[in-house]
């Protein structure tokens, strides 16, 4: 029962290195020399680079610039922009970026474009030909041919790209290169609007690439075909509260808008193909309920080959966390105003993925957190409006079945006929190492992953080329919902809830986006790829989730089911969503409240009450009740039965509601694995519990609560038993394992001495991150933590924007690190202090901002 706790709370999160190892490693590695305390912030190879000194007032000389741009800092490094064009704005944006963020963007950019190993060495290869496989860049280049060149977004990409070279050109010309750069001896070449796309592409496929159909595939081959989809079902077993329950319009089905950019010898599937014939867009949308479908043994080596891949990857590579909470009010509560809080939840890092601005031109005054590498503020406010964005957690991801033949090897069928697969090779060139040849295939789905057992290809949203910078400068120049909601109509992938709130006093969230509808068949495990389970379209703008000003005043989206179960359209099956225990707590406070102030949005970010405790420790009691327990099982029963249910760091209670619910889900589940076979170790997303399918936590919440009895509580072959005596297992279990940990006195059995939250660096050296520390919160807390007993994920930013009825705005905003990449630098890490601490920062518009404490002057070029 202990292996089985620790086997669980690394279920509920066992801890995982960071993102992407970068580039230098303490320990060496190929010509790169063994660092150790060099890397040492302050010190060592730091100390004489430029950026390490706090920069002071400056007049520079920018290329790209047609007149002068002034640019002001505060102490704390918040940067804000003043110039006369909207052209000369972004060139500022791009040039600021790469004088502060140069390496992430750098590195972004590689990672999306299959090029890390050039700069990391043979330890990048097996992302780089993932990464040239899926095709981010083939989508990015794709994107800016269809980008119109006197459009606002094609304007605002090359006066970025503009800025950046300038930094480039700067750093060519005094030789103060990142460290990284002197140690390895590559150089980045100069940026492009391609190189920008790629960056937006990188964060889409962290939002929305996702691998869940094929773990159904494994499941449906081991548990049997029935038990999966009564297990991971379409709709979700708990109660839930959409945030648009209807009622609901059904208008058809739209085009998507773009072509794959992965089939250009197909020509895409959807819209108007490459011969210009229109596609079949008659089809029904995909029911909510499915029929069945058997996955076969091929299917499930496919997926176990491709998982197997995946699993040496980054978590960055695909979608395993909901992402998120944003929540808006108005009314007589918010004393007539409006009043927005978002936190974007992410795999915390230093540097963070946010670069915090203000830009004020002709054309925009706007405030917020940007992405480094992409003009705009993607997060943030203006003078008129706020908003902030949480993942849809719909299905954009589909995995397709290709019907080969030996005697044709290089071709596929497909709509009644045998198509060749199109070829695209490239060189992955690798530091300290010989260049790796590879061979991409494309099919009218999407790349090619594998031919072991089946050829699978994939089909992910995030392929198709978008208009996504046009939608976000539309939205940053907005001044009410109208204007708004019509710039979200170019937006595509990924889909995102937007929550906003605006100085009139108005609220509303809308999901725009592609919201991929098949003909038939059942898209939560792989689909037959002849043609008759193809994308046959999109769920229409104009239907997508969406609601504003509602009676209630109140608007809560947490990654929960944004629809009720009589939307009609299909957007993914349950175990795409979350659990909705955030929202409950979110909406059990806020309509508990009898005011709502931006200092009580405040400190609801920072809520660790677990809802899911909550509505579960009463049979947790109730099945103890009668229970002969030792003196020690008492006392920890004891601390449960006063327990409020907070998830705080101090907390005994807490400790042992953990381990009690990884060993309640671990005892109900792992016996139905370990019978079945289920290969739960080719699955990244672990089938671990939760990471855990999040079908499963609702399927035991629903079943521990109206059917005890329910067969899943029996082990397969075993005597008949109900969920008291599995919960009596469990908690016998969760004593012992935390007696093992922590001592034999209960009271002792603190949280946070067994849970702690790190932002780690990027480089992947411990000592340029932060943390960890002993820390509060769960996977079920408004606060996330995820990965178990180690988390390295959670809020990446909190925003609050209060707007009083007289109009005025209290923005306030912060996130867990600095506004520099140098380790060195005063600006790395300044930030995190408060985000720790759970206060915010004020989030002012250039006006607002004033002068600052620095100025910088960024000259026209003579």
């Amino acid at each position: 029962m202990r292996a089985g706790i620790r086997r669980t709370a690394g279920v509920l999160g066992a801890v995982c290195t960071t993102g992407v190892t970068l580039f230098v490693f303490g320990a060496g590695f190929g010509p790169v020399p063994a660092l150790g305390k060099a890397l040492s912030p302050g010190g060592g190879v730091w100390r004489s680079a430029e950026d390490a000194r706090t920069p002071g007032n400056e007049r520079l000389h920018i290329p790209g610039l047609s007149k002068s741009v002034d640019v002001s800092f505060t102490s704390e490094g918040i940067a804000s922009v003043r110039a006369s064009s909207d052209d000369d704005l972004f060139v500022a944006q791009g040039y600021l970026a790469a004088r502060f963020r140069l390496v992430q963007m750098d590195v972004q950019r590689r990672l999306g474009a299959g090029r890390l190993a050039e700069l990391n060495g043979p330890s990048g290869i097996d992302s780089d030909v993932f990464e040239l496989s899926l095709g981010i860049r083939r989508t990015a280049e794709a994107t800016w041919a269809a980008t119109p060149r006197e459009g606002k977004a094609a304007k605002a990409l090359t006066a970025y790209a503009a800025g950046v070279n300038a930094r480039l050109d700067e750093l060519k010309a005094n030789g103060q290169w990142p460290t990284v750069y002197g140690l390895t001896g590559v150089r980045p070449e100069r940026w492009s609007p391609v190189d920008s796309l790629t960056v937006q592409g990188v964060l889409t496929q962290t939002l929305s690439f996702d691998s869940r159909p094929l773990t159904y595939a494994l499941l449906s081959n081991s548990l049997g075909a029935e038990r999966a989809s009564e297990w991971f079902p379409v709709l979700p077993a708990n109660q839930q509260h959409p945030y648009a329950p209807g009622p609901y319009q059904n208008l058809g089905i739209a085009p998507i808008s773009s072509p794959n950019a992965n089939a250009a010898e197909a020509g895409g599937h959807t819209g108007t193909r490459a011969n210009g014939s229109p596609a079949d867009l008659t089809a029904p949308a995909a029911s909510a309920t499915p029929a069945v479908a058997a996955t076969g043994k091929a299917s499930a080596e496919a997926a176990t080959t491709i998982l197997a891949s995946m699993a040496k990857l980054p978590d960055t590579t695909r979608h395993l966390y909901p992402n998120s909470n944003a929540w808006v009010a108005n009314g007589p509560k918010a004393g007539d105003g409006a009043l927005l809080a978002g936190d974007p939840h992410l795999k915390l890092s230093l540097p963070s993925y946010w670069y915090q601005m203000s830009l004020k031109s002709p054309g925009y005054d706007v405030s917020g957190s940007s992405l480094p590498g992409m003009p705009a503020i993607l997060i943030g406010r203006n003078a008129d409006i706020s908003w902030s964005l949480t993942a849809v957690q719909n299905q954009s991801t589909f995995f397709y079945r290709e019907k080969t033949d030996p005697e044709r090897p290089e071709e596929y069928f497909w709509k009644g006929a045998w198509h060749p697969v199109q070829k695209i090779k490239y060189t992955v060139p690798v530091r300290g190492g010989a260049p790796v040849p590879i061979e991409v295939g494309l099919t009218v789905h999407g790349p090619l992953l594998t031919k072991k057992g089946e050829t699978t290809a994939v089909e992910w949203m995030g392929n198709r080329p978008s208009q996504n910078l046009t939608a976000l400068l539309n939205l940053n120049a907005a001044s009410d919902w109208n204007g708004f909601r019509d710039a979200l109509r170019d937006w595509q992938a990924p889909a995102q809830n937007f929550a906003y709130a605006d100085r009139k006093g108005n609220i509303g969230v809308i999901a725009p986006g592609a919201y991929p509808q098949i003909a038939q068949g059942d898209a939560r495990g792989p689909l037959p790829g002849t043609g008759e389970s193809d994308v046959v379209g999109s769920i229409p703008f104009d239907v997508v989730p969406q609601a504003y000003n509602p009676p209630s005043h109140l608007l809560v989206t947490a990654n929960q089911r944004p629809v009720g179960p009589d939307y009609p359209y299909y957007i993914g099956p349950a175990s795409n969503f979350d659990a909705g225990y955030r929202t409950n707590r979110i909406l059990a406070e806020l309509t508990g409240a009898d005011t709502h102030t931006a200092d009580g949005f405040s400190k609801l970010q920072n809520d660790v009450t677990d809802e899911l405790a909550q509505r579960m420790l009463p049979k947790l009691l109730e099945a103890l009740k009668d229970a002969h327990l030792t003196p020690q099982q008492e006392g920890a029963r004891k601390l449960l039965t006063d327990w409020n249910a907070s998830m705080d760091a101090e907390s005994p209670g807490a400790a042992i509601w953990f381990a009690f619910y990884g060993g309640y889900v671990s005892e109900v589940f792992q016996p139905w694995w370990d019978a079945a076979k289920v290969p739960v170790e080719t699955d990244p997303a672990g089938l671990d519990l939760l990471r855990t399918p999040v079908a499963l936590m609702q399927n035991l919440e629903k079943w521990t609560l109206t059917d005890p009895a329910n067969a899943a509580f029996t082990p397969p072959g075993k005597q008949a038993r109900t969920s008291a005596e599995a919960m009596r297992a469990a908690f016998t279990g969760a004593v012992e394992f935390l007696d093992g940990r922590l001592g034999k006195d209960p009271g002792s059995w603190k949280w946070g001495r067994i849970h702690e939250r790190v932002v780690p660096s990027l480089t992947g050296a411990p000592s340029l991150g932060d943390g960890p520390y002993p820390a509060g919160g769960s996977p079920w807390t408004v606060n996330v933590a995820e990965n178990g007993l180690t988390s390295d994920y959670g809020p990446s930013l909190r925003m609050v924007v209060g707007w009083s009825h007289s109009g005025t705005a209290d923005a306030r905003a912060v996130y867990p690190g600095g506004q520099s990449d140098h380790p060195a630098s005063p600006w790395y890490k300044n930030l995190a202090p408060y985000w720790w601490k759970g206060e915010l920062r004020p989030l002012s518009t250039a006006d607002e901002q004033g002068k600052g404490d620095i100025q910088w002057t960024l000259r026209a070029e003579r």
